[in-house]
């Protein structure tokens, strides 16, 4: 059957482009899985394990036991040592040490342990592993981890760094350090390369990829781990044992196995940020760094780390495994289960292209039941202005309004990033695509207004506003094919912070004939991957891949009197729409109508302490200071123990002179929150004003620590490090900064981009009006 890209069917709530067949991909390209690559039922039958009551003691070796283990150990080790020496002999020879012979891994971070290269044959398989892991490795199978490496979307871009002219093969390790780091560490990643890639290149991240990490370098990304020789199990010394072992010898000593597969940073969201945190470094663009995603800083300063005082929210601490592997129930053999359960390895999140490119139907429902779960964003048709006017019937639903026909009326729609503990979209924004879809309808369903809809080709209409990014080159050319190592400046960057809201604005004209009452909707679509990226990968003739409705709202206008009506239960309270209002007003610069709208909030709410402190945060931005320090003093009078209020109250005493004060308050807000680095930063600069240089130089390694990358700690560090006669120390911090901070002809690049695409430049403009009304209502045109 052939499927065309123009259709569009609605399917249990899911909009779908095309119709619905779910190997459909697999089908166009030639790649049905088998069914080892969906399930688990090709692997052989786990053997019989009885786990130990609670509370009773391990077994404990005979000396016969202990023997064998002993010389099994021997002979692994010889066995592992003799493989990796015989192996390194065969490839390094032919190995393109591009970055020298010290760095065989550069571009990417990854490391591993022991001399030469890591044979792939020392990584026990997956199917090993799903032996008695059989709900992980069905899980796995389906899941984007599995195919890391291998799917079209990922080659598609890897493989034009490789054909690139100027470049080749040896800058892909930058890439595949997190895709396929067996690849990378086996050297296969180099011209004529004597490595069979067909079996670890369709594992992608097996089982023994992630749980063969022994130790993080840093938050820098990249691959930023220590890779170990893989073992499944260790000795009664703790010291692991090399390669895959008897069933046998595990089941009888789990803790063993547990020791050496299960460390404590796999629980933390540090260890995610060794892939799910991204750069590109000069080494890779010949140009400089260039920050490409920030998912793990973007957690650290939400509600859900418990480490930022400053979010505009408070929640209890979520990792990402708290999010992202969740417990479930099994449904198939799982010695690693707790009580019938175990953490989810689908690792449920944003993917929807692969599963529906393999037929992966389980793990393509899944996601989009985790999209769909009304969870993580509200839409609030907040308010509305009529043109001529300036007052704002807000909120919508609580306020009595009137409507004419031939009214021009601006909607106000906040987008809330409730419960996402990242941006929406959160890494590749070029790549991916969520935009709001808005309409008015009259009664009978016809369209007055329509902003984000889809062309019949599938291509999103250039003016949506949606949550993605324009990377261009030195020329201002957009970055189509994601060919990062040619990014030299962003023209826009559109997101929805976490904990953070956004307001887009749309403008229309009633009909003059139109009565009874129109349909405002506004919604939040979904497409993993961009419909113009799908026609560089497969052509225009591919079938429609899924789009998935993550939020929406709707209002029924009335032509005529308005009167209040109860509000929806899925609806925020009214505090928290003004709230939300007052944070977006703030991000768009509109300070003025900020503070109005968090005074309507301490209106409602006369003791909520944030209120008062986002009036002071906000008439600080606007330089209001005197009005700020009368916000900030309520909160505090509020809560004497407010880190949030200290943070700015310490802003205020360094504006006013009052530099004791100043330090306490910052003191006091590195005390109550250690990992705050807002706080650790602010502190060290004003130890570093006051000449207290041991000080500030504790603040900014500090700070360090928790971002290696912040650009006024490699800027401090490398004075303090030349006035305390460390001339070594304060040139790699020079270096750093020199090499971090934005290339100042980075703007040029991103104007030029936006003066070839008039269609699309105000999405840089954080405020701006969707409208098919140029010159209407004494709103900016944008020609929309």
């Amino acid at each position: 059957m052939k499927i065309v890209a123009c259709g569009v069917l609605v399917v249990s709530g899911m909009l779908l482009t095309g119709y619905w067949t779910p190997s459909v991909g697999a089908q166009q390209t030639g790649t049905q899985p088998t069914t080892s690559q969906v399930d688990a039922q090709s692997l052989t039958p786990p053997p019989a394990y009885t786990p130990l009551p609670k509370g009773v003691q391990p077994a404990q070796d005979t000396p016969a036991e202990h023997e064998a283990l002993v010389k099994w150990k021997a002979k692994a080790e010889q066995r592992t040592e003799a493989d990796r020496k015989a192996y390194n002999a065969q490839v390094t020879s032919s190995y393109n040490f591009h970055y020298g012979p010290k760095n065989p891994f550069t571009p990417g971070n990854v490391q591993v342990q022991g001399e030469g290269f890591l044979q792939p044959g020392a990584y026990p398989t997956a199917e090993y592993c799903g032996t008695c892991h059989q709900e992980a490795y069905s899980q796995w199978r389906q899941a984007l981890h599995s195919n890391a490496f291998r799917t079209p979307f990922y080659r598609t871009s890897v493989n034009l760094l490789i054909r690139d002219k100027t470049r080749g093969i040896a800058f892909a390790r930058h890439c595949d350090s997190c895709h396929n780091p067996i690849g990378v560490l086996g050297a296969a990643l180099t011209e004529d390369s004597k490595v069979d890639r067909a079996r670890f290149d369709a594992d992608g991240l097996t089982c023994t990829t992630c749980h063969s990490v022994v130790g993080l370098d840093s938050t820098n990304g990249n691959a930023s781990v220590n890779m170990g020789v893989p073992a499944v199990i260790v000795d009664e010394n703790g010291e692991r044992i090399p390669g895959e072992v008897p069933f046998s010898m595990i089941l009888r000593h789990p803790e063993r196995h547990s020791k050496a597969v299960m460390h404590d940073f796999l629980h933390t969201p540090e260890f995610c940020a060794a892939c799910h945190k991204a750069n590109l470094p000069s080494p890779l663009n010949d140009y400089k760094f260039v920050r490409a995603f920030t998912a793990y800083d973007e957690w650290q300063q939400s509600k859900f780390s418990q480490r930022n005082p400053l979010t505009f929210y408070t929640a209890d601490f979520t990792s990402c495994q708290g999010c992202h592997m969740k417990r479930n129930t099994i449904t198939l053999p799982e010695y690693g289960a707790k009580n019938g359960t175990f953490v989810s390895h689908r690792w449920l999140a944003g993917n929807t292209a692969v599963p529906f490119y393999y037929g992966f139907d389980q793990q393509l429902s899944k996601t989009i039941e985790f999209l769909r779960s009304g969870n993580y964003l509200n839409v609030d048709i907040f308010g509305l202005k009529k043109a001529g006017s300036d007052d704002l019937i807000a909120p919508l639903g609580r306020a009595s309004y009137r409507l004419a026909p031939n009214d021009v009326v601006e909607a106000l729609v906040v987008i809330q990033n409730k419960n996402i503990g990242h941006s929406l979209i959160p890494e590749v924004r070029d790549l991916y695509e969520a935009w709001v879809e808005f309409t008015v309808a009259d009664r009978s369903g016809k369209d007055i207004y329509h902003s984000g809809f889809l062309k019949p080709d599938g291509m999103l209409e250039p003016r949506a506003h949606s949550f993605t990014n324009r990377p261009v080159t030195d020329g201002g050319e957009f970055v189509d094919n994601h060919k990062v190592w040619t990014i030299h400046s962003v023209a826009y960057d559109n997101t929805v912070a976490a904990g953070r809201s956004v307001l887009v604005r749309y403008q229309f004209r009633l009909p003059a004939e139109i009565a009874g009452a129109v349909t405002v909707s506004a919604k939040v679509n979904y497409r993993h991957l961009r419909q113009s990226y799908l026609n560089n990968i497969f052509g225009k003739d591919h079938p429609a891949y899924p789009i998935v409705e993550l939020a929406s709202r709707s209002r029924v206008l009335k032509i005529g009197e308005n009167d209040p009506e109860p509000p929806d239960p899925a609806d925020n309270p009214d505090w928290m729409r003004w709230n939300n209002l007052g944070i977006s007003l703030l991000d768009q610069f509109q300070y003025a109508e900020a503070v109005q709208a968090f005074t309507e909030v301490v209106k409602l709410r006369p003791l909520y302490v944030e209120g008062y402190t986002n009036i002071g945060l906000t008439e600080i931005s606007w330089e209001e200071y005197g009005s700020a320090r009368t916000a900030i003093r309520r909160a505090l009078s509020l809560d004497p123990n407010s880190a949030r209020a200290f943070y700015y109250d310490g802003l205020l005493q360094r504006r006013a002179g009052n530099t004791e004060q100043e330090i306490a308050d910052f003191r006091k807000v590195v005390e109550m929150f250690p990992q705050s680095r807002d706080a650790r930063r602010e502190l060290g600069i004003t130890y570093y004003q006051k000449h207290n240089n041991v000080a500030a130089l504790e603040q900014f390694q500090a700070l360090q620590q928790i971002d290696p990358d912040d650009l006024v700690a490699h800027y401090n560090l490398s004075i303090l490090y030349r006035r305390m006669n460390k001339p070594n120390e304060a040139a790699i911090e020079q270096a750093a900064f020199v090499e971090k901070k934005v290339d100042p002809g980075a703007p040029t690049y991103s104007l030029n981009f936006l003066r070839l695409h008039p269609e699309i430049s105000n999405e840089s403009i954080p405020w701006h009006m969707h409208s098919d009304l140029p010159n209407e209502g004494g709103a900016i045109a944008n020609g929309k």
